[in-house]
């Protein structure tokens, strides 16, 4: 993550932050309980957001983006731990989790499948799995836009990419997907999701 789109994020963000944004996040943190783990947590948009949960340990790749999430993290109600660590090696034992939350990072996660996969070994079984991301619209004219428009996109905004289907990925795993709601004609997608991998068994 270069640092000065780490500096310039919230500075681009902050409209749709002030207002839908927040209520979105608002609603899909009330979800998030007990022990959560957010990947991605960029600037720290969640940090004085979260009410239900337990405890958040937060992992961001970026240490541009750590050091500009320290004002939202001194707001925050519940204990939050930010650490160091991509998404696809999570540096966490299995079934750690009790909630795990994505918010608008799975667009530049390089590799996404084996971030879900990550996701889904940390978290507990029928523990929820939330997110909110920018996905590829369904719309024909509008899909095929965005896929013109990643490769330049990726270079100005370090990586993002325009054109991913993250609900297929979640589909394609051993998730039930309990709750959809699309915002801005299908470009933002919320959604709730409860993993049902198969359980750690302990042999005696």
């Amino acid at each position: 993550m270069g640092r000065s789109f780490a500096k310039w994020y919230d500075v681009f963000m902050s409209p749709l932050e002030k207002n839908k944004f927040k209520e979105i996040r608002r609603q899909l943190l009330s979800k998030a309980t007990g022990c959560v783990l957010e990947i991605g947590s960029g600037t720290g948009f969640n940090f004085p957001l979260y009410e239900a949960a337990k405890r958040v340990v937060a992992i961001e790749p970026s240490p541009d983006m750590i050091e500009r999430s320290k004002p939202k993290l001194e707001r925050a109600q519940v204990p939050i731990e930010v650490l160091q660590a991509s998404a696809e090696k999570l540096p966490f034992p299995d079934d750690s989790f009790d909630t795990v939350i994505a918010t608008l990072v799975f667009c530049t996660i390089p590799d996404t499948e084996k971030a879900i996969q990550e996701m889904i070994r940390v978290c507990k079984h029928d523990g929820e799995i939330l997110f909110f991301e920018h996905v590829k619209m369904d719309n024909p004219f509008l899909g095929t836009l965005q896929e013109w428009l990643t490769p330049a996109w990726k270079k100005i905004c370090d990586g993002c990419c325009l054109n991913r289907d993250t609900l297929g990925l979640l589909q394609s795993h051993s998730l039930t997907i309990e709750k959809i709601e699309n915002y801005y004609n299908g470009l933002f997608i919320y959604i709730e999701s409860r993993n049902n991998k198969v359980k750690s068994s302990v042999v005696l």
